[in-house]
C-alpha cells in the first residue's frame, strides 16, 4: 500500500507520548473489553488506558524499562 496524503492523516501519531499510544478511536474499540470497575471495595485509581499504553510500549520496544521509570535494563 503506498502512503498519500490522506493515509498520512489517519495514522498520524502526533500529539501521543510514544509511538506505541493509542489513538481514542483505538481506544474505544478495546475499552468494552477492560473489565468494569467494582461495586465494593476500594475505588479504581488506575487508569487502564495507561496501563495498556504501556503494555504497547514494552511490547514495542522490546522489554526495555520506561523512561523516566527510574529503573535500567540489563545490556
Amino acid at each position: 500500500m503506498a502512503w498519500t496524503e490522506l493515509t498520512r492523516r489517519q495514522h498520524d501519531r502526533k500529539g501521543d507520548k510514544y509511538a506505541s499510544d493509542m489513538t481514542y478511536a483505538e481506544w474505544a474499540l478495546i475499552a468494552p473489553l477492560m473489565p468494569q470497575p467494582r461495586t465494593t471495595g476500594r475505588p479504581r485509581t488506575t487508569d487502564l488506558r495507561a496501563v495498556f499504553d504501556a503494555i504497547l510500549y514494552i511490547a514495542t520496544t522490546g522489554c526495555q524499562s520506561l523512561p523516566g521509570s527510574g529503573l535500567r535494563s540489563k545490556p
